[in-house]
């Protein structure tokens, strides 16, 4: 869905507003994700976390509801030869901006072939798209690892990383028997409030990431926004007060969601019409594979070895940022690519 929704703006949205109005959609996801905290603290203490799956599914399913009133692309239906519906959605955003369509006729080319994925691995796009995915792979796996990483370390209380096992156990022991059988511990109400406080940071670096990605270009900006990812996940390691965790997470929170606004933009932006959905599927797939992954270091590694488990995700970040670095097209600025 996420995919899909970015790849119709992509085509509706002109070269010089893609930079400036992708981000923006970035405050719908934050939207959601405060609102589901919000929930999450009323919902889970009085009856129950499976009533905020229920709750949080209404939603998704209104959504099913809405998608028919969403127009297909113009783009997709001229390549696809359905040239009328083209017209009649450019027709309809016309009246919408009261205006009038020019005139003249649409004479994109024909696709007779639709994107296969062999053609991901083409020689043009094959370092291309090798680099997208390990990006793919690692800005999700920070970027799950960061939100899982903030809870394990609000249950456990570490701050400074200073309580011991041992003393982890003890309280686990002593409680052992007014707890569920997973013995967990729930959240306090300030517990909430940092992950609110951290989470609003995917918002607070959108206007420092649009201009990073209107001057600077795709490629420098995101190397930039991971090599910074990196650094914040080892100065999580550092002995410090609660407001400065806060801290720490918030800034973790608002470049890993800088990361995802880049390579969503450059990824929709490299690939041609025929190949643009094929693109954004793999490379879903694998943010996928790395969300899936992430809770295994950010929970299990962690608990054996905190400074072992930012390393990782440290290095990865690293990783990224020299693949995003060294990619070899720039999008800014250029026109998106009809045909292969």
């Amino acid at each position: 869905t996420d995919a899909g929704r970015l790849i119709i703006k992509t085509e509706f949205l002109p070269t010089k507003y893609r930079g400036y109005m992708l981000p923006l959609s970035q405050v719908f996801w934050l939207a959601g994700s405060l609102l589901i905290i919000g929930l999450a603290s009323v919902v889970i203490p009085t009856i129950g976390w499976r009533w905020l799956i229920r709750i949080a599914s209404i939603p998704g399913i209104i959504l099913i509801l809405a998608f028919k009133f969403i127009p297909e692309s113009a783009r997709f239906n001229v390549s696809t030869g359905n040239t009328q519906a083209a017209l009649a959605t450019l027709q309809r955003i016309a009246k919408m901006n009261r205006s009038v369509m020019p005139e003249g006729t649409l004479v994109e080319p024909i696709l007779e072939k639709r994107g296969r994925f062999a053609d991901l691995l083409d020689a043009k796009y094959l370092r291309t798209t090798l680099q997208i995915w390990v990006i793919w792979l690692g800005i999700s796996f920070a970027y799950y690892g960061v939100i899982l990483a903030s809870a394990e370390l609000l249950e456990r209380d570490l701050v400074c990383g200073s309580r011991s096992e041992a003393e982890v156990v003890v309280t686990v022991m002593d409680t052992e028997e007014s707890q569920s059988p997973c013995h967990c511990h729930m959240f306090a109400p300030s517990d909430y409030r940092t992950m609110i406080i951290s989470t609003i940071g995917e918002i607070a670096l959108n206007p420092v990431n649009i201009l990073g990605i209107n001057f600077l270009g795709r490629r420098l900006s995101l190397s930039i926004t991971m090599g910074c990812t990196a650094l914040f996940f080892l100065l999580l390691n550092i002995c410090t007060s609660s407001a400065g965790l806060i801290g720490f997470l918030f800034m973790l929170r608002a470049l890993v969601a800088a990361n995802f606004n880049t390579i969503y933009i450059y990824t929709a932006e490299v690939y041609p019409t025929m190949m643009r959905a094929l693109g954004m599927g793999t490379s879903g797939s694998l943010c996928r594979i790395g969300a899936m992954v992430a809770p295994f270091i950010s929970q299990v590694l962690m608990s054996a070895s905190f400074l072992g488990a930012l390393c990782l995700f440290s290095s990865v970040c690293v990783i990224c940022a020299i693949s995003a670095f060294t990619l070899p097209i720039e999008t800014k600025g250029r026109a998106l690519q009809q045909i292969k």
